[in-house]
C-alpha cells in the first residue's frame, strides 16, 4: 500500500489496547498553541498519548505555564548559561531523557538542535514548520511565501535532522494564498490547519504507522510522498 492509498477509518481507530500511551516530551519557545492542541486531543480521547514533560529555552514561554496548569512537569534552561550550543543541548536532552519519552515534539521550538543530540535520537524527534517544505525554511515563512508569489502555502511535520528544517517530511497541510493576504492573515489561515496536522501526525506515530527508515519516511512499512491532511482533518 502506498502512502497515498485509501485508508479506511477502521485502520486508524481504535489503537490496540495492548499498546501503551505514547510518552511525549514537548519543546516550545513561545505561546504553546501546538502543545495545547496535543493536550486537548489527549483530554478528548482522540490521541492515545501522554505529555510527560515540557521544555523550553525561554523561562517566560507561555507553553511552560500551559504545562503547569495541566499538571505536567515543565522546565526551562537558558542557553546563555552554557559555553556552546552543544553543551546546552546536552544538558537539555539529559533532562528530556529523564522523563523517558517515546517521541520528542518540537512544537514552536525556535533553536537549531546540534547534530549529536539529534543523531542519538534519530527518528524520535519531529518538528512542525509553517511552510510546505522544502520551500521557505527558517523564519518569516509567511512573508517569504507572499514575496515569492506562490498560490499555495501551508505547514509541514518532519523528522528533525541537524539541517535547518531539512529532515524528511512526514505530512503536510495546504492552504490557498488569497488576494489581499498579508503575513498575518496568511499565518492565521495556516495555523488553523497546523494544529490538526500535528495532532494527526502524532496519532499515526503513536500507533506505530509512521517510521523513519534510512532517510525515508515509511507509512505502514512503505516509503512514499508526504501524507496530506484532508479537509476532514484526516490523512487522505
Amino acid at each position: 500500500m502506498s502512502a497515498s492509498a485509501d485508508r479506511s477509518p477502521d485502520s486508524r481507530f481504535p489503537i490496540p489496547d495492548s499498546r501503551p500511551p505514547c510518552r511525549i516530551a514537548a519543546l516550545a519557545s513561545g505561546r504553546g498553541s501546538n502543545l495545547q492542541a496535543l493536550l486537548d486531543a489527549i483530554d478528548g480521547g482522540s490521541l492515545a498519548a501522554q505529555v510527560v514533560g515540557v521544555f523550553s529555552d525561554r523561562s517566560k514561554a507561555a507553553a511552560l505555564q500551559r504545562a503547569r496548569d495541566a499538571g505536567i512537569p515543565a522546565r526551562s534552561l537558558s542557553p546563555k548559561a552554557f559555553a556552546s550550543r552543544a553543551a546546552f543541548d546536552a544538558a537539555l536532552f539529559d533532562a528530556i531523557d529523564e522523563v523517558q519519552p517515546d517521541l520528542i515534539v518540537c512544537a514552536g521550538y525556535m533553536r537549531l538542535i546540534s547534530g549529536g543530540a539529534v543523531d542519538a535520537r534519530r527518528g524520535r524527534i519531529i518538528n512542525i514548520h509553517p511552510s510546505l517544505l522544502p520551500a521557505f525554511k527558517g523564519l518569516h515563512t509567511h512573508q517569504q511565501a507572499l514575496d515569492a508569489g506562490v498560490a499555495e502555502h501551508g505547514a509541514s511535520v518532519h523528522f528533525v535532522t541537524p539541517d535547518l528544517d531539512g529532515g524528511p517530511v512526514i505530512a503536510q497541510a495546504r492552504v490557498p494564498v488569497l488576494p489581499g493576504d498579508d503575513a498575518d492573515t496568511l499565518a492565521a489561515r495556516v495555523l488553523e490547519r497546523e494544529h490538526p496536522l500535528l495532532v494527526e501526525t502524532v496519532r499515526w506515530l503513536a500507533a506505530g504507522r509512521i517510521a523513519l527508515a534510512e532517510d525515508a519516511v515509511q507509512v505502514d512499512g512503505v516509503a512514499g510522498p508526504p501524507l496530506q491532511l484532508a479537509a476532514n482533518q484526516r490523512f487522505a
